[in-house]
């Protein structure tokens, strides 16, 4: 096997997911993914810090993306317009990952361990949008209602994005989300 081989991640990814559904996270070992990927454990350790990281490894790119759209979101925007502009730019992330994230959230669920593991990103999402509002002068409790809500957005159009049944685009199902609180917000 040579140093180098192209798209490793990527198969380790992809092996990864494969056996997690196989047999499930728990029973599955590093070893057995780097194999699947045709690759060696050494260079499963190059891509990620253990096996939960194929499923979690991108939620710090995702924090950075909540981070930076609520950054230059403009400087008028109130903090729902700004929740809209992160939701937008989630979207553009996870457009070509629907797949993935189907796979990815049936292991979840599968997993008491893992879905722990989700509700504290999910949390950490929370708080990092709370503190993006705070840096643009959104004070508490204010900040911190609008970061959860924010997530609770995310995860519902999330959970109705990866359904087999579904053929929405991700930023279309959270913009009705935030169109759906601010009707129930306004008294409609």
């Amino acid at each position: 096997m040579g140093r180098w081989q192209p798209e490793s991640r990527s198969r380790l990814e992809q092996a990864a997911l494969a056996l997690y559904g196989e047999r499930g996270f728990e029973e599955t070992t590093v070893a057995e993914i780097a194999a699947r990927a045709g690759l060696t454990e050494r260079t499963f350790f190059r891509y990620f810090s253990d096996k939960r990281e194929v499923l979690f490894g991108g939620a710090g790119m995702l924090q950075q993306v909540l981070v930076d759209a609520a950054a230059v979101a403009p400087a008028t925007a109130g903090p729902i317009e700004v929740v809209g502009c992160v939701l937008d730019a989630i979207g553009v992330l996870f457009e070509e990952r629907r797949d993935f994230g189907r796979q990815r959230q049936a292991i979840i669920a599968a997993s008491a361990d893992l879905r722990e593991r989700e509700l504290i990103k999910l949390a950490t999402l929370a708080a990092a949008m709370a503190d993006a509002l705070r840096r643009r002068g959104v004070a508490d409790p204010v900040a911190g209602l609008t970061g959860e809500v924010a997530v609770a957005i995310f995860k519902i159009a999330f959970e109705r994005w990866v359904a087999d049944d579904n053929t929405q685009e991700l930023s279309l199902l959270m913009r009705e989300g935030l169109a759906e609180l601010r009707a129930v917000t306004s008294g409609d």
